[in-house]
């Protein structure tokens, strides 16, 4: 417990849950779009599909995840309309 209070007082904290879990499901999102883009080539999907796996790693509050997750996927929505 103290590694972990240690971490604490040096700026580092523990993603929450919901923090966790959306950027699973947001990640598994941007490797199909990717694998839907490589497959028809449609350059849109597949860089739409990059974002939405690597922004995660940018990005630490939990709205911020979801707001940025649900515009992309939106993006992608309309990119192959």
């Amino acid at each position: 417990m103290d590694e972990l209070n240690t971490l604490e007082s040096l700026g580092f904290a523990m993603p929450s849950t919901a923090y966790l879990i959306g950027a699973i499901i947001f990640s598994i999102i941007g490797y199909a779009a990717y694998r839907y883009g490589k497959k028809a080539e449609a350059d849109s999907a597949r860089w739409i599909g990059v974002a939405l796996m690597l922004y995660p790693y940018a990005i630490s509050e939990t709205w911020m995840l979801y707001g940025v997750g649900l515009c992309l996927c939106v993006g992608l929505y309309v990119s192959q309309r």
